[in-house]
């Protein structure tokens, strides 16, 4: 019989495992579709486009004009994990017994590609990721103590753990432990998705006739050891689409916010482009086009925010970021395509249904139909 991977952490790493009941932390299906957080760490400036609309512009008859046209958005990625508590491990610090959380989380990062009206995989990664108190790392090796016990624990469980993930204890922070190490498990999804971007791009796949639609947002942390790694010149072909967004972040023409602008939003209409910048050093300091667009009207739905999506842009060019300004044509162009891959019918019990786009829909059911069932998962721990 295998031996169980908690297990094995603590003998190698001279912890103690309680063999708690596990559990699943994450909540990504049951989490609010809008955030009301009026956060204070964004910066706005209004007119960030070449020809903004008083207030709303219809794309409806660009939309009908495009139908029968060759599709430019083909490429589309997604990300979706499944985070569990799987035990509870104690370290002597000190005079102390310190008990922490073990998490573990399967992780599947896709991207999908359109070829002849049909969507095929162009790539896709599944891993198993374990995150760890930072404590577990006896003195503290600024080498590879993560990477020597990602061998054993799998040379022993004769499995694949692609990464041991340390989170921090400092007891500073008021975060639970448990948000901490999902964290940790989130910010190893992005890093992916960045890889696979920069991966279509050094292979030349992503041009003016083939955008990449990213499920989310581009709002990626860039650590100090990401800024190699993360080129914002990248994404001159890619798009953020966010079925969850904050409307407390748009503003209308006299500069005040007002979500009122998202929720009156008519069919088939897009907002004014905003551009954004967040304060905090960690995004990069990369400038965003923000705009929504109302995919369905909203009396066919729960909520006035049902039926919009929010949609990004990095900007990526020089001119682009002297003037902060998005060319209007290239918005109108996205917009109208986008509003053709809005979903037909409500599929199944999926409380977004409204805000999907029927290709990152079928990517997203590509990407979850790749994890194992919990209990298969759990029965590792």
């Amino acid at each position: 019989m295998a031996e169980k991977i908690s297990q094995l952490i603590a003998e190698e790493t001279h912890g103690e495992s309680y063999r708690t009941s596990k559990f699943e932390l994450d909540a990504e299906n049951l989490s609010s579709q809008i955030d009301y957080d009026n956060s204070t760490e964004i910066v706005l400036k209004h007119k960030g486009e070449t020809c903004p609309p008083k207030k709303y512009l219809s794309l409806e008859t660009e939309s009908k004009n495009f139908s029968a046209s060759e599709q430019i958005l083909n490429y589309f990625l997604d990300g979706s994990r499944h985070i569990f508590k799987i035990d509870d491990i104690a370290y002597i610090d000190g005079t102390r017994k310190m008990i922490y959380p073990l998490v573990a989380g399967q992780v599947v990062t896709g991207c999908c590609r359109r070829v002849d009206k049909k969507l095929h995989a162009e790539n896709f990664l599944s891993e198993i990721i374990i995150a760890v108190p930072d404590i577990t790392n006896p003195r503290s090796f600024n080498g590879g103590f993560f990477t020597a016990l990602a061998d054993k624990i799998n040379a022993r469980a004769k499995i694949k753990i692609s990464k041991i993930i340390p989170y921090s204890t400092n007891n500073k922070s008021t975060e639970k432990l448990e948000d901490r190490a999902i964290a940790k498990i989130m910010e190893h999804m992005h890093d992916t998705e960045k890889n696979l971007v920069a991966e279509l791009v050094k292979r030349g796949k992503l041009n003016q006739k083939n955008y990449l639609v990213k499920d989310g947002s581009l709002e990626y942390r860039v650590l100090p050891n990401d800024k190699k790694r993360f080129n914002a010149k990248n994404y001159s072909f890619v798009i953020g689409v966010s079925k969850r967004f904050n409307p407390m972040h748009a503003k209308d023409s006299s500069n005040k916010i007002n979500p009122g602008l998202v929720a009156d939003l008519p069919p088939l209409c897009r907002t004014p482009v905003t551009i954004f910048q967040r304060e905090d050093k960690l995004f990069g300091g990369n400038k965003f086009a923000v705009w929504y667009l109302r995919l369905r009207d909203k009396k066919y739905s729960d909520s006035p925010f049902d039926g919009v999506v929010k949609v990004e842009k990095i900007l990526v060019t020089d001119s682009e970021r002297k003037s902060e300004q998005i060319d209007s044509e290239e918005v109108n162009l996205l917009s109208a395509y986008l509003l053709n891959e809005r979903n037909l019918t409500c599929y199944g019990m999926d409380e977004r249904w409204a805000n999907h786009i029927y290709p990152i829909f079928l990517t997203e059911s590509f990407i979850k139909s790749r994890f194992i069932s919990a209990e298969t998962f759990l029965q590792l721990f």
